[in-house]
């Protein structure tokens, strides 16, 4: 798969992001990419079972905003640092996606980012079972992607997932992965239809991962 940091950040650069308004708990997640034995990859962490939220899911480095960060943008890199040990230092920033809702009233804000393959990871035990790494030619694959109706106040709402070796990235987690494949390789994804920003808006309102 040829890609390079340049077009995603012209990408990322060029779409008009959703921004929600305030009101829920702020929070921000860092989609992490690599470069490993010529495939780019994506990491993500498998949170540890004796959490209270999203036990045992996957999901992207991230947490809630303190009061000591200046920005979400500094959320995710610290959540990141202290989840899986990359140094905020490392990572290359390339945009940002769409604010998103989760159903825990979490606000949050998910930020695109490179870092080098030669950070050695370090999972923190008291959050994270493990890491994962996935090709990312491997998401683009319309045959591990699937979409289901679930209920949610009272209306059908759509939820994502992608299979990888046993395990599935879903609900917002997925609906972030899915808004970046879809910007970043738009003909990967022609067989799924694309909503407007506004349906958009209102999917990632409903599911949490």
């Amino acid at each position: 798969m040829v890609l390079q940091a340049d077009t995603i950040k012209t990408v990322l650069s060029g779409h008009k992001r959703v921004i929600m308004a305030p009101g829920p708990v702020p929070a921000a997640v860092l989609l992490p990419l690599f470069e490993k034995d010529g495939r780019w990859h994506i990491l993500f962490t498998k949170r540890a079972e004796h959490l209270h939220h999203h036990k045992g899911e996957i999901s992207f480095p991230g947490g809630v905003c303190q009061p000591e960060d200046p920005s979400p943008l500094e959320t995710a890199l610290r959540e990141t640092w202290e989840e899986v040990g990359i140094p905020p230092d490392q990572v290359n920033i390339l945009g940002v996606l769409d604010d998103a809702y989760s159903v825990y009233n979490y606000l949050v804000t998910p930020y695109v980012g490179i870092f080098p393959s030669t950070c050695t990871l370090i999972p923190n035990k008291a959050e994270i079972d493990r890491v994962i790494e996935i090709p990312l030619d491997h998401l683009c694959r319309p045959d591990i992607f699937r979409s289901e109706n679930w209920a949610w106040q009272g209306r059908k709402q759509p939820v994502y997932f992608y299979a990888y070796k046993g395990e599935e990235v879903w609900g917002l987690t997925a609906a972030i992965l899915k808004q970046f494949l879809e910007l970043v390789f738009p003909k990967q994804h022609e067989t799924i239809p694309n909503e407007s920003q506004a349906k958009n808006q209102e999917e990632r309102c409903m599911t949490a991962s």
